[in-house]
Parts: structure tokens; sequence; C-alpha cells
């Protein structure tokens, strides 16, 4: 720490030194102290907003808390702005390879390296051959994301390449989307919820179940729903039982089934999406961590990141958009940081929220996730009372603790090993509740930024009068 007390009186001696709040950020990251590394990285950026390399470690470390989406798009901006920085490069190839996509992951890792050679990380590169990313010369050339014939790159990864061997006419691959026919799952097979599901069935099921009705006040079935809540509570799987409920095809949207690196192909790629779920009406279109997409436009530094979400406006209601039939489901852990526009008439102007699980809830999800497994003494009833506050994905952690331990020991003897009720009480108290860091942050924006009314749920579910 002592490093870190020098940099504080260097800099405030010096407050806007960039140089120093870089070196201040990676000092708080070598701690691990991730909340103090944003705020040096936030500083920087204050004084020098295109600093790529303050700009990297925030994506970082935006991946670091979960936000994985959001740092690939600001991943993608700083690569559109400085496409020479080769560690913004680098860090794709990372991200693109946890995400399974080992070809994209290549290319990435190549053009970094072909920026800046010092850069070479043997493990990742081992990583990327092991998961089949592009190896052969005619492979790693054909992988090169060029439009309109960036020669110097193509001749780095093949010596023998000739200007005659270059096709101008960049081949794009075709969109790999497709529905889930009728999703398995249902209102019936989601444990508790029941404010959540009468909210839907109010806002969602009622008008498309009674088209006729609505049509006559001028009311058409579909349209977009933003569903928002702490991580883990639920809103992919409320979705999907959505689609169940209405009988209707489902396909859930990722990132990187929209995002291109090329200016318009985003675009092309999000209304060839719509296009498909119009053509296949009636269609539940979800867009998971959809803030990636519809970020604040005054936060975007870049005019592609803007046309991106002017896009996403037309789609949802503009004059050429029909989406009678298609409900878009939007699901954000961070309501507050959609563009505002998002919010208006027409486009998600109905929001739920999917708060944790109430009692009965994790009852539910406790007898659930003990199926099919060595479970012995269980009191669901008893645990769900222990574990207020917990998501879903936090109640998972606890039956992954517990598990390990009794494989541990199951491991030693050769024997089945039962998890008992005592193993995950022990394992409850040691994970921690992911959704009150949430509610610290949801607490003040629904106190303090709130005029629309739109977070009043956040205060009521808290129980605070405003």
């Amino acid at each position: 720490m002592a490093d870190i007390q020098s940099l504080k009186q260097a800099l405030a001696f010096s407050p806007e030194n960039v140089p120093l709040l870089l070196m201040l950020g990676e000092a708080y990251l070598d701690q691990f102290s991730f909340e103090e590394a944003r705020a040096a990285y936030d500083s920087a950026l204050k004084v020098d907003p295109a600093n790529a390399q303050a700009r990297v470690q925030i994506a970082r470390l935006l991946d670091l808390d979960g936000r994985g989406s959001e740092a690939i798009l600001r991943l993608e901006q700083l690569c559109d702005e400085s496409p020479n920085f080769a560690p913004a490069w680098m860090l794709r190839a990372s991200f693109s390879l946890n995400e399974g996509r080992a070809r994209e992951a290549r290319e990435f890792y190549e053009r970094g390296v072909a920026l800046d050679p010092s850069v070479k990380n043997e493990d990742l590169l081992k990583r990327i051959r092991q998961a089949g990313g592009v190896r052969s010369a005619e492979d790693a050339r054909d992988a090169v994301p060029q439009r309109g014939g960036d020669r110097q790159a193509a001749a780095y990864f093949d010596p023998e390449f000739e200007e005659d061997d270059f096709d101008d006419d960049f081949d794009d691959h075709e969109l790999e989307i497709e529905f889930e026919q009728r999703p398995d799952v249902d209102f019936a097979r989601v444990g508790g919820m029941e404010p959540v599901k009468e909210d839907i069935r109010m806002k969602i099921l009622y008008p498309l179940e009674n088209r006729e009705l609505f049509e006559a006040y001028g009311k058409k079935a579909g349209g977009g729903v933003l569903l928002y809540g702490p991580p883990g509570c639920g809103k992919t799987l409320i979705s999907r039982a959505t689609a169940g409920e209405i009988r209707a095809k489902f396909l859930s949207v990722g990132l990187h089934q929209i995002l291109d690196m090329w200016i318009g192909k985003s675009e092309e790629k999000l209304h060839e999406i719509f296009e498909l779920a119009r053509r296949q009406a009636p269609a539940v279109l979800f867009f998971d961590e959809v803030d990636a997409l519809a970020a604040d436009r005054k936060d975007m530094r870049t005019s592609a990141g803007r046309t991106l979400i002017n896009q996403f406006l037309a789609e949802l209601d503009g004059e050429a958009s029909r989406n009678e039939g298609v409900l878009v489901l939007g699901a954000t852990n961070a309501p507050w940081h959609l563009d505002s526009a998002f919010l208006r008439p027409g486009r998600f102007d109905r929001l739920v929220f999917v708060p944790p699980p109430d009692e009965p809830a994790r009852e539910e999800i406790i007898r659930i996730m003990a199926k099919g497994k060595p479970v012995a003494g269980l009191d669901p009833a008893a645990l769900a009372k222990k574990v207020k506050d917990f998501s879903g994905a936090d109640l998972k952690a606890v039956f992954d603790l517990a598990i390990e331990g009794a494989l541990s020991e199951a491991m030693r003897t050769g024997k089945i090993v039962p998890v008992t009720q005592k193993d995950l009480l022990r394992a409850a108290k040691t994970v921690k509740p992911s959704t009150l860091k949430w509610f610290e942050s949801a607490r003040n924006y629904a106190l303090y930024a709130n005029q629309s009314g739109f977070y009043d749920d956040i205060l009521h579910y808290l129980g605070i009068q405003k």
C-alpha cells in the first residue's frame, strides 16, 4: 500500500496528471481494489477522454463486474477510434475466446500482434489454438476482418500473398440465428414470482389474448417490455416462460449476434433479426443486457454507437416498422443506463420489476435444485428462511459449494456422501447475497433520479415512502 500512498500524495500536488492516475489504477488493480481502480481511470478520462489505456482497463473492470456486454461494446468503440492500439485487440481476443468464438479471437490476436509484437501472449495463443482458432496461413488470411482491401494485413498473415489474390468483395457470413419453437417452460414451471407473473399477465398476456377488444381501442398486440432487477433473479427464465404462455416462438438475441466492427453492419444485423421476428409472428424477441445496445447516447463517443441506437429505436416503433404480434422483451440490471428515448410510449414503455425470490419462491427453487442429487434431511422451508435476499444464482452457489464438500469426502471414501441440511446451511453462511450491492445503487436512483416514477417498484420493495 506504500506505492498507493506515494501516488496519492503525488496526485495531491498534480491531480490532473494522467500518467500518475494510470499508475494509481494499476496499483489498485494489483490489490484487487476494483472500485478504487475504476475511480482512478475515470479521473484519467476526465482529463484525457480519448486515453486508450484507461478505456481498456475500464472494459476489463466491467467484465470482472459481470457486465461483459458493456465491456465488449466499449472495446469495439475503442478499436474503431484507436485501431492501432494493440492492447485493445488483445483484450477483445480474450473476451471472444471466453464466449467460445475461437476463430474471431484468433483474428483479434493476430491483429494486435501485427500492430505491436511486444503484446504477444503465448498462453492466450495456446488457448485459442486448443479451442479451434484458425491456424494455417490460408485460414488466417481468410479470417482477417478486412473490408475494402486492407492488403497490408493480408500480406502479414500470408507471406505468399499477391495483389491479384485479394478479393475486394468481402463475403459476409449469414446471420446465424434461429427461433426456439414454443419453449417447453411456462409460468407453471417457474417457482414463485407470482407478483411478476401477474404483472406480465396484465401488461402482456391479456392484450395478446384479447386482440380484437384492444384493437377496438386502437391498441395493437405486441410492443416492448423491459424487465429489470438484480442479476441472477430469473429475468431470462420468465421471458422464456412468457413465450411459452402465449404459445409463441422465442428468440434470445445475444450481443455478439448484432455487433460488428464494420460501420453499418450492426444495423443491418439488427434489422434482419426484427424482420425475421415479423415473419415468424407471433414471436418473442428477447434482448439480454439490453443496456449495452440501448445505452444513453450522451455516453457514446462515436457516431457508430449512436447510429445503432437510432436503428434500434426505428425497429421498435419507426414508420416502416410493423411489429404487430412481435413482443420485444429487454432485460437489464441497470435500467438507468438506457437512453431515455427507449422508455417512451411505443418502445419499452412497460417496465416490470423482477425482485429477488421471496420465501415461497426460494423454497421452491431449493426443491428444484435438490432434485436428482444425493441430498439427505433437507428442510426447504427452514433453509429458505436462512437465505433472505439470495437470488436464484446465489442459491445455486450454495448448492455448488455444499456439493463440492460432499464430493471431496466421497472421493476419499469411495462412497456416495449425501449433502445434508447442515452442509447447505454452512455453505449459505459463506455465500453472500449478490442482490444487496445492486439495491445500494438502485436505491439512490429510485430516490434521486425517479422523476418519471419508473423505479417506484424499487422503493415499494425496500419499504421506502417517498
